[in-house]
């Protein structure tokens, strides 16, 4: 398989980490090929460490859209950008909130990511894995959660026809109130009932400096790089802020991004 050499520090939403080499899983790509590898995307929901397990990313062979009996079939390394654009174009309904969401596919339905009630999963009807094609019923599926285990190649969703640029209006909006430096979005899931955010600041660490690295004055739940900041000082305040959480309110903050560091995997699997 071919690789391709990625500056971190450029091409991250976090513009955090060195430069490594990168497999590309392409269509010959076979299963047993791809079982030691960590599979990333556009790397926006990513902190990269210093020493990164073996990454793969998928290769413009699964960067299409396109429309058959009536269902829109995107590949997974397609930006959400573009599916947007596409769906603009061509009057389609229900994906105005990738507008606002950054990402490729395959990372966003394997989060399950959105915006609110609207998330990629809604009108979903099946996937195309490496080791086949299931129904969306075939997978266990939440609040930015699944349970899929393998590369996302494609997926197939409901045709239904009426952009609406109100709902575009409204998906900026709520992404107003996030800042625009560099992050990897929000750091923690909101437990249940309760906001990372405020809980984040309710310990004293909104805008407390760790290096360059912060919790954002904006929005405390984004974990923003000021200049240039660190995997280490990240992961310092990661650290630091659900051990303080735990500590005052007995919630245990659950991580929405992906650290990808061996230390800190062999650690998370040690535990």
């Amino acid at each position: 398989m071919q690789t391709k050499s990625i500056n971190f520090s450029k091409y991250s939403s976090f513009k955090i980490g060195g430069t490594f080499d990168v497999t590309l899983l392409d269509k010959q790509s076979q299963a047993d090929e791809v079982q030691d590898y960590y599979l990333i995307g556009a790397c926006n929901n990513v902190l990269i460490g210093d020493n990164p397990p073996p990454l793969m990313m998928l290769s413009k062979d699964f960067d299409y859209i396109t429309v058959q009996n009536n269902r829109l079939i995107i590949g997974a390394a397609t930006p959400s950008g573009k599916i947007a654009s596409y769906c603009k174009k061509n009057n389609i309904a229900n994906f105005e909130f990738l507008s606002h969401l950054p990402g490729k596919l395959g990372g966003l339905v394997y989060m399950n990511a959105g915006l609110k009630e609207y998330e990629i999963f809604n009108h979903l009807l099946s996937l195309k894995l490496l080791s086949g094609t299931y129904n969306r019923d075939a997978i266990n599926y939440g609040y930015r959660f699944t349970n899929i285990k393998e590369p996302i190649l494609e997926a197939t969703f409901e045709l239904s026809y009426g952009f609406d640029e109100k709902k575009v209006a409204m998906f900026k909006k709520m992404r107003s109130n996030q800042p625009s430096t560099p992050s990897a979005g929000s750091c923690f899931k909101n437990p249940e009932g309760n906001y990372a955010g405020r809980l984040i600041e309710a310990v004293g660490l909104k805008g407390v400096m760790q290096g360059d690295m912060c919790f954002s004055e904006k929005h405390a739940n984004f974990l923003v790089n000021k200049a240039n900041g660190t995997y280490k000082d990240a992961l310092f305040l990661i650290k630091e802020a659900q051990q303080r959480v735990y500590k005052e309110f007995g919630i245990q903050l659950e991580l929405e991004i992906e650290i990808l560091d061996r230390e800190y995997l062999k650690n998370l699997h040690n535990n």
